[in-house]
């Protein structure tokens, strides 16, 4: 919860258009239920689960983007100071975001791993 505040904060202390060309990815639904999903069902989920991994990492690369473009705007003229500052206010918001994303992809990753590991356990071999 404190990581949600304090990028709501962080969010409104930048510019508004900073980070807007991020689209975050849809999460997929939730994986299928192994003691019941037939392989068919399992490799279709691997599929969307394939894609939402590559909307993820498209995603992190996007942050880093807007992120070195942010930093390179900052205004040479300013003290040392007020530049870290700066410049300290983006790379928080931008390692806010992309934790949240990893974090995020990582929790569907080990869930839906977990439903093929049952599946697979099951005495028909998830056929």
């Amino acid at each position: 919860m404190k990581r949600i505040a304090t990028l709501v904060l962080l969010a409104a202390v930048l510019p508004a258009a900073a980070w807007a060309d991020c689209s975050y990815p849809k999460r997929p639904s939730k994986a299928p239920n192994g003691n019941r999903a037939t392989r068919a069902e399992m490799v279709a989920a691997k599929k969307t689960q394939d894609q939402y991994q590559a909307d993820v990492t498209s995603y992190l690369k996007c942050l880093k983007d807007q992120y070195d473009a942010d930093v390179g705007k900052i205004d040479p003229a300013k003290s040392d100071k007020d530049k870290e500052k700066e410049k300290k206010k983006i790379t928080d918001v931008y390692q806010q975001k992309n934790d949240a994303a990893v974090d995020e992809a990582q929790r569907f990753a080990d869930a839906f791993n977990e439903q093929i590991r049952v599946c697979k356990a099951r005495p028909d071999g998830c056929k």
